[in-house]
């Protein structure tokens, strides 16, 4: 089973791997399930996230997503998300996720998010 297969699978099958549908749990099993991988699975996730959004962050990506799919949830705190928001969480982690896989799995693709990252990064810390 490839990267792709067993988020899909998570995804559609949340119970098999002890998940309840909401951010945190689903989130952290998808960290764990890269750092299994020596963070094989998700490197570059976080820096995608950043190209995608258009602007420099210092976030995580569990926090970047979360922040993307509900503007203004605070982090610190899973039990302030109302319910609703937590299944719109999940399935826009899940919905992340599998577009990066697909961009991850295209090396000119892959490169040329890199490439934007160092630009964007270049520019905000004012390096050449």
């Amino acid at each position: 089973m490839n990267d792709k297969e067993f988020v899909e699978k998570v995804r559609d099958r949340p119970e098999m791997f002890g998940l309840d549908r909401t951010y945190h749990p689903t989130a952290m099993l998808l960290l764990g399930y890269d750092l299994a991988s020596s963070g094989g699975v998700l490197r570059g996730f976080t820096e995608w996230l950043v190209v995608r959004k258009g602007e420099c962050s210092s976030l995580v990506w569990f926090a970047l997503v979360l922040e993307d799919a509900v503007p203004g949830v605070v982090l610190r705190n899973p039990r302030q998300i109302e319910p609703e928001h937590q299944e719109q969480a999940v399935e826009h982690l899940f919905r992340l996720v599998l577009a990066f896989l697909d961009m991850r799995d295209d090396k000119r693709e892959l490169a040329a998010m890199y490439a934007r990252y160092d630009r964007m990064n270049s520019s905000f810390y004012g390096t050449s």
